[in-house]
């Protein structure tokens, strides 16, 4: 049952057909290389030829003016005519240099800007359609259940760079699509055809066990075989919704992990009894945006692990929650830690593969529990599930025995 929460340690917080798709035809035209070559050449020389026309100007302007305003060296004017001697010569050449100068290189610095901006505007032009690809790539790759239908439709010359790049990925997507859709058909036709024989073995084992001339013998190899039929029963319950687990939630809702945790204790209460475990809660109202059912199917795994892997008469399981986690900010937290046999730091990471299952407490029996009904998939369910809400799980071990989980999960916006 539920204990008190004073007695809890505060410290927890802190992928045409499925093979190939259809080839689509490419229009006529430019390649994106050939283009980019072609922009690009226009764009250099239309600004050279800016700059060279410019210079020009200059030079042509200066020199039709020289007679005017240009001031001539000492002994290179003889009654106002001009002296053509070398010196002369290069002295004027010199001051009409020294005059232009200053408007080529303001010429210079602006073509390099326009050169900038030209440059800048075709490479956008140009990677627009790489943009593209990359907003479907992070549409399809955040939401895979639901955005696999996503295409990119690129049109262009057969032989673009860019366009085989799209139609590759499309390619990809639609394989990507059927390998879900297969994937789903799979889990709705096996929860039929796995589900149907285990019920019918199961009423004809309980017949069986109403019928009063039944011998002890055969009574107790049905309780045998319903005991087995049962867990094959969860076993297949716990595949089928590991595989739901994978999809990212379609319908999300705000859910309380302080009222998800407490009806999983609640729900938890008469088992804990039989095995003398006590459940300490302190619940603090953390508000997180999800699937209920599955949320709730955490917090009840986790609860149920803590349950089956303790130490026995005499030990505890906490369960936690937390409106804001300091560590991972933006998120709730649900800790549930318990007393148990020492797990090794190196394995605590195998307790979340399938069927993998904790060690026994030091000199049990490696014989199974009989109160323990799992099948191995409760923290892989865990796993999938939080994965597919966008939160954490991690696990420690605990000091002097057992485990410490924390789920991370994304608050409400």
């Amino acid at each position: 049952m539920a204990g008190d929460s004073g007695a809890v340690d505060s410290t927890y917080g802190g992928e045409a057909g499925p093979d190939q798709a259809p080839a689509r035809v490419g229009r006529r035209g430019l390649t994106i290389r050939l283009r980019m070559t072609i922009t690009y050449g226009a764009a250099v020389f239309l600004t050279g030829a800016v700059l060279v026309y410019t210079a020009y100007s200059l030079f042509r302007w200066r020199l039709s003016h020289m007679n005017s305003d240009v001031v001539l060296a000492p002994g290179c004017s003889v009654n106002g005519h001009v002296v053509q001697s070398k010196y002369c010569m290069a002295a004027r050449d010199q001051n009409i240099l020294s005059q232009i100068d200053k408007p080529l290189i303001f010429v210079l610095l602006i073509s390099a800007v326009v050169a900038v901006l030209i440059g800048y505007f075709l490479a956008g032009r140009f990677l627009a359609p790489i943009n593209k690809i990359t907003r479907t790539a992070r549409r399809v790759a955040s939401r895979p259940d639901r955005a696999l239908h996503a295409r990119i439709d690129m049109e262009g010359p057969q032989d673009d760079e860019l366009v085989n790049l799209a139609q590759t990925f499309d390619g990809m997507l639609d394989r990507l699509d059927h390998a879900f859709e297969g994937q789903r058909r799979f889990v709705g036709n096996a929860s039929h055809e796995l589900r149907t024989p285990l019920a019918i073995n199961r009423t004809l084992l309980e017949v069986t066990l109403m019928d009063p001339d039944a011998s002890e013998q055969t009574r107790q190899l049905c309780h045998t075989l319903l005991a087995t039929n049962e867990r094959s029963e969860r076993m297949i319950e716990g595949l089928l919704l590991l595989a739901r687990a994978d999809n990212e939630p379609t319908n999300r809702e705000d859910i309380d992990l302080a009222e998800v945790a407490y009806r999983s204790v609640t729900q938890c209460e008469m088992e804990a009894a039989e095995r003398h475990v006590a459940i300490r809660t302190s619940l603090q109202p953390a508000v997180v945006s999800g699937d209920g059912i599955l949320i709730e199917r955490i917090a009840m795994n986790l609860i149920q692990n803590a349950l089956r892997h303790n130490i026995g008469a005499g030990g505890w399981v906490d369960v936690l929650s937390y409106d804001r986690s300091n560590d991972v900010p933006g998120h709730g937290l649900l800790v549930v830690a318990n007393t148990g046999p020492e797990v090794p730091p190196y394995a605590v990471e195998t307790l979340f593969e399938p069927f993998k299952r904790g060690s026994q407490p030091s000199g049990a029996s490696p014989a199974r529990d009989p109160k323990d009904k799992g099948v191995g998939l409760g923290l892989s369910i865990v796993r999938s599930v939080v994965r597919a809400h966008g939160g954490r799980v991690a696990a420690e071990p605990r000091p002097g025995g057992g485990l410490i989980v924390r789920v991370w999960l994304p608050v409400r916006v």
